[in-house]
C-alpha cells in the first residue's frame, strides 16, 4: 500500500549542493514550485561537473561551472543557498529538521537528500590523497609532472581514468589492484580483464592480487612486503554515500544507501533521497545504487513531479549508465549485468560490445570504442521494458542491434 503524501509543501530543504542539488532545486521551479526552497551544501563551491576532474585533470584544469554548463543556476533557484553547511543529524518531528556542523537548524515541510558520497579511504593511512572533489583534483593536478612517481591503489573508474592521464604527461604509474583484474568489481573478473592490455599500451605497469597492508609517507607496502615508493599516492578505491548522519533516523542498506522508491520517497512521507546517496527502485531494472551520473541528472525530474502531486509525462525512463575515458579508449556500461553474456566484435584485436541476458531479454551492456553502438544500446534499454532479442543476430557484429530485435510472441 502506497504512503499517502502530506500536503504540498511550502517550504523545501534540499541538502546537498552537487548536480543532484542542483537539478532537484531546477525541477521543482519547472515543476511550478513557487514556495520557499533553500540549499545546504557541505562544500564551498557552487555545483560543479565531477567527471571532468578525473577525465580531464590535466587538460581541463578550470572548474565545469553547472551554471554554465546547463544555464541552471541555484543562486537564483533558490531562496537562500548555505554554502560551507554540512548536515550532521536529520530530526523526524511533527516537521522534519536538519542539524548542521554549523549549530543551526533548520524545518522544512519537505527534505530532500541529495548529499553525495566521498571518496573511501582507510583510517590508518596517511600522507595519501584521494579523488573526488574539486579541491582534491588542484591538489593531485600539482603533483603530477613529468617523470614523477605516481602510485594508484585500485583499478576501478578513478584509477583507470587517472593513470592514462598522468601517464600522458610522462608519470611513472604504478597501478595495484586487490582483485583479479580492472573494473573487477564492477564488470567482473572476465569483462575487467580486457582493459588488462591498455595499461600496457599506455605504459602503467599494473599489479592485480595486490593487497595494500600500509600506505605512508608515499610507500605503499603490500601484503607480500613489496614496498612501492612514490611521490604520489592516490586512493581510488571507491566512494561511499554520505549518509552516516541518517543512521538513527532512517534505514539504510549494507552499503550505506538511502533506500528509495522509484520516484525518490524514503519510508518518511517528508523526506526524499536523490542522487549518489540514493538506493532508487527502477520501474525497470530494479535496486540501482546511486553513482550513476545520470542518476543525478535525471531522477530530480521525476522526484520534483511526485513531490508536487504534477502529472507525469508518460515517457520510459532511461537504463541507469556509467562513461568511462580510460587509457586510450572509450567504455559505457548500462543497466544491469549478468553472467549470460553474448560478445560482438574480437576484444583481442579491436572495438567489442557484449550484451548482457535474461533469456532472450537484453538486461545489460558493455561497450568499449563503439560509439554507434552506445545510442543503439541506450534506446534498446529505454523504451520501458527489457527488450527481447535473436541472441544469434545480436552475436554478430555486421547486423545493426535494431534488427536483432525479435518478434512478441
Amino acid at each position: 500500500m502506497t504512503t499517502p503524501l502530506p500536503p504540498l509543501p511550502e517550504r523545501v530543504l534540499v541538502v546537498g549542493a552537487g548536480l543532484a542539488g542542483l537539478r532537484t532545486a531546477a525541477e521543482l521551479r519547472e515543476s511550478g514550485f513557487t514556495g520557499h526552497l533553500r540549499i545546504l551544501g557541505g562544500e564551498h563551491h557552487l555545483p560543479y561537473d565531477r567527471p571532468p576532474l578525473s577525465k580531464e585533470l590535466l587538460s581541463r584544469p578550470d572548474p565545469v561551472w553547472l551554471a554554465d554548463d546547463l544555464a541552471q543556476d541555484l543562486l537564483t533557484l533558490a531562496d537562500d543557498v548555505r554554502l560551507g553547511t554540512r548536515a550532521t543529524r536529520l530530526d523526524l518531528g511533527d516537521l522534519p529538521a536538519v542539524e548542521t556542523a554549523t549549530g543551526e537548524r533548520f524545518e522544512a515541510d519537505a527534505i530532500v537528500v541529495a548529499t553525495g558520497s566521498h571518496a573511501a579511504l582507510p583510517a590508518h593511512w596517511s600522507g595519501v590523497l584521494t579523488l573526488h572533489t574539486l579541491d582534491d583534483a588542484a591538489r593531485l593536478r600539482e603533483r603530477l609532472t613529468p617523470g614523477s612517481r605516481l602510485v594508484i591503489v585500485g583499478a576501478g573508474w578513478i584509477g583507470a581514468e587517472v593513470a592514462g592521464v598522468a601517464a600522458d604527461v610522462g608519470c611513472e604509474v604504478t597501478v595495484v589492484e586487490a582483485g583479479p583484474s580492472p573494473l573487477n568489481r564492477q564488470l567482473g573478473p572476465g569483462l575487467g580483464a580486457r582493459t588488462t592490455p591498455w595499461y600496457a599500451a599506455q605504459g602503467v605497469h599494473l599489479r592485480t592480487h595486490a593487497t595494500v597492508a600500509s600506505a605512508r609517507d608515499a610507500v605503499v607496502t603490500l601484503d607480500d612486503g613489496t614496498r612501492l615508493e612514490a611521490d604520489t599516492v592516490l586512493c581510488a578505491i571507491g566512494a561511499r554515500p554520505n549518509s552516516a548522519w541518517l543512521a538513527d533516523t532512517l534505514p539504510l542498506t549494507a552499503s550505506g544507501h538511502l533506500p528509495v522508491d522509484a520516484s525518490g520517497r524514503t519510508t518518511h512521507p517528508r523526506v526524499w533521497a536523490v542522487g549518489d546517496v540514493a538506493e532508487r527502485e527502477h520501474p525497470v531494472f530494479g535496486p540501482t545504487p546511486g553513482g550513476h551520473w545520470s542518476a543525478a541528472l535525471l531522477d530530480p525530474a521525476r522526484l520534483a513531479r511526485t513531490l508536487l502531486g504534477t502529472a507525469e509525462d508518460g515517457r520510459p525512463e532511461p537504463a541507469p549508465y556509467v562513461y568511462s575515458t580510460q587509457l586510450g579508449h572509450h567504455l559505457t556500461v548500462f543497466g544491469r549485468l549478468t553472467d549470460d553474456q553474448v560478445t560482438r566484435g574480437d576484444p583481442d584485436s579491436g572495438p567489442w560490445t557484449t550484451l548482457a541476458f535474461e533469456g532472450d531479454r537484453l538486461t545489460g551492456a558493455v561497450i568499449a570504442d563503439v560509439p554507434r553502438e552506445v545510442a543503439a544500446v541506450r534506446k534498446l534499454l529505454g523504451r520501458g521494458e527489457l527488450p527481447r532479442l535473436d541472441r544469434a543476430l545480436a552475436a554478430d557484429p555486421a547486423t545493426p542491434l535494431k534488427k536483432a530485435v525479435a518478434t512478441e510472441p
